[in-house]
């Protein structure tokens, strides 16, 4: 039987019907009729469920004295939980008993700061600061070559070994 055969075999109302039944429904009546779904609303970002320590210690006890069979489902379904959970919480109470349990952070973990930072980011202001003096300095020089050519006054150059 296929899914939508399954759903059409269900008693249901249809949703004219329950939508009528709800606008004239009193808020009682109206919270009976709406007791059973689920909130429709969908969250713009689900939510990681966490669990203490303390619980987890709890659950995994209670699962240790489980003996008849379907009473580890019937825990797990009552706590909303799946099997991976207590094999993961099993093996971290094993490892390191209630320390074990906590529930570690996600992500990327902290680096230390470099001790050099401070300075390299200092270093790296002194240099963009010195660059644009040395093209300020240069466009000056650019000024003066050009007025002493219009002005006929010749320059004298540095005596040095011409690299320039």
């Amino acid at each position: 039987m296929s899914e939508g055969e399954k759903r059409n075999r269900r008693p249901h109302m249809g949703t004219v019907e329950a939508s009528a039944a709800r606008e004239t429904a009193s808020p009682a009546q109206t919270e009976r009729l709406t007791a059973g779904r689920p909130d429709p609303e969908v969250v713009e970002r689900p939510v990681r469920r966490t669990f203490t320590a303390e619980f987890k210690r709890r659950i995994v006890e209670e699962a240790e004295a489980c003996r008849a069979p379907g009473h580890l489902g019937a825990l797990l379904r009552r706590h909303g939980l799946y099997s991976s959970h207590l094999v993961t919480w099993r093996r971290q109470w094993k490892a390191g008993a209630v320390a074990g349990l906590v529930p570690r952070t996600r992500g990327r973990k902290a680096q230390a700061p470099n001790p050099l930072a401070g300075k390299v980011a200092k270093l790296e202001r002194e240099k963009t600061r010195l660059a644009q003096r040395l093209k300020q300095a240069e466009t000056i020089i650019e000024f003066q070559k050009k007025v002493s050519e219009l002005l006929g006054i010749p320059l004298s150059r540095p005596d040095g070994d011409g690299s320039d």
